[in-house]
């Protein structure tokens, strides 16, 4: 049996063994296991039961590990994309007032969407439509949207009536729990550690519960939480998606998943050497794993899922097949019970993680042609647009309604594909609406 598993995973072609993929696994889970608390946390605000949300999040992160790793064969770990379980909650739910429900069914219609378009190619052709440019300045966008969430639940930044946002009092002690979280982090991911992220949220219960700022719960491990409250709610509402709002909604979670989804999974198939000749093998197969775990996802109760970047974690030392998502998604199986540590996972703990992933994902920047002005302008919109306007869709709308009247002004509109034409044009319905919201 096991050296019919190591023949089917292609051990030897790859030059791996069992250990190897353990530890890349374990490796891997380590680093990005702090979505399991994290998710939970961001759907709460929403009005989401945080307990069904995390073990709707465990059982959707099993599944796409099990099909990433036994069908498209690829050491790639699939979870809850953190930045559109930011615009899931906070610019649908919250600042749409969209019931919790109709967005997952929004989820949902998108994930179908996502399916079909993966399954006529027409995915990739959408993506390539997309100048790679603005593609980036999405990706570093949302990553400082996120920071500045963490920042502001940490309670390091604040409103203020005066300068719209300021410091946030150091004279509060769960403030400087996200001070001590967020330097040992940064600490940890200076020095190379892995798993530095859940190191430090472990670090930063340890100094709360030390201190009395987080409170102990009655037990570390309990059975698994039910999902009955969010479990089939997306097919329940599908028929309230009937607005162009909504429509736009939709259009928002596809693009982004996208984007985030698409990229990760290009970045870590260079990484892992797996790329020949410009192309991936089994990318199709690799495509239609986070498409269907992410109707999974919607069907038991969470925001889109997709490819994990943390799973270079893994990858660094030494996990190149399939082998290696299977053990995460064990790990994903086991990591169900322990949800009594949502009650010490305050978000002064998930903070540091949220702002460390956005500094990650700002790292696209150095990719932007930030010397072609018609390049530069839109693409700095959608990096500014995201945080300031706190809506993803909004930051998106800025940059693509303004990249191709920069384009043309610069003399380049033939550049312009006209699927950027149309988005264009999508995009500025999608803002007057919200202006008549």
């Amino acid at each position: 049996m096991g050296q019919r598993i190591a023949a089917y995973f292609n051990f030897d072609e790859l030059g791996t063994n069992y250990r190897k993929e353990f530890l890349a696994g374990l490796t891997t889970f380590i680093s990005m296991v702090y979505i399991l608390f994290v998710n939970p946390n961001v759907l709460g605000v929403s009005g989401m039961d945080k307990g069904a949300v995390f073990t709707a999040t465990a059982l959707a992160s099993a599944f796409g590990c099990f099909v990433m790793g036994i069908v498209a064969k690829y050491p790639f770990a699939i979870s809850a994309s953190l930045g559109i379980n930011a615009f899931f909650a906070y610019t649908v739910v919250l600042g749409m007032k969209v019931p919790w429900q109709t967005a997952l069914a929004g989820v949902f219609v998108a994930s179908i969407l996502f399916m079909i378009l993966t399954a006529f190619r027409l995915r990739e052709m959408v993506v390539d439509a997309i100048p790679r440019d603005l593609k980036m300045a999405i990706s570093a966008g949302i990553g400082l949207f996120i920071a500045f969430i963490g920042l502001h639940d940490g309670g390091l930044i604040v409103a203020d009536k005066s300068t719209t946002v300021a410091l946030g009092s150091l004279s509060v002690g769960t403030t400087w729990l996200t001070v001590v979280g967020l330097l040992v982090t940064i600490v940890l991911m200076s020095a190379r550690v892995p798993g530095a992220i859940f190191i430090g949220m472990v670090v930063n219960v340890i100094v709360g519960l030390v201190t009395g700022l987080i409170h102990a719960p009655a037990a570390w491990v309990a059975p698994v939480p039910s999902i009955s409250s969010t479990f089939g709610a997306a097919l329940g509402h599908v028929g309230q998606i009937n607005t162009l709002q909504l429509g736009v909604v939709v259009l928002t979670f596809l693009l982004v998943t996208f984007f985030d989804t698409t990229g990760t999974l290009v970045g870590l198939a260079e990484q892992a050497g797996l790329v020949k000749n410009n192309k991936i093998p089994r990318i199709g197969r690799a495509l239609a794993a986070d498409s269907t775990t992410m109707v999974v996802g919607s069907l038991l109760g969470t925001s889109p899922m997709g490819a994990f970047v943390e799973s270079s974690a893994g990858i660094a030392v030494g996990g190149r097949s399939g082998f290696t998502a299977v053990v995460v998604g064990i790990f994903f199986l086991l990591g169900s019970f322990f949800s009594p540590l949502l009650t010490v996972i305050t978000s002064q703990v998930t903070a540091p993680a949220l702002i460390i992933v956005g500094t990650l994902m700002a790292q696209s920047l150095k990719n932007i042609h930030w010397e072609k002005f018609e390049i530069a302008a839109p693409a700095f919109l959608i990096l500014v647009g995201m945080p300031l306007t706190y809506s993803i869709s909004d930051g998106i709308a800025l940059g693509f309604i303004t990249y191709p009247l920069s384009m043309i002004a610069a003399k380049r509109g033939k550049e312009v594909s006209p699927i950027m034409y149309g988005l264009a044009v999508v995009f500025i319905f999608f803002l007057w609406i919200l202006q008549e919201a």
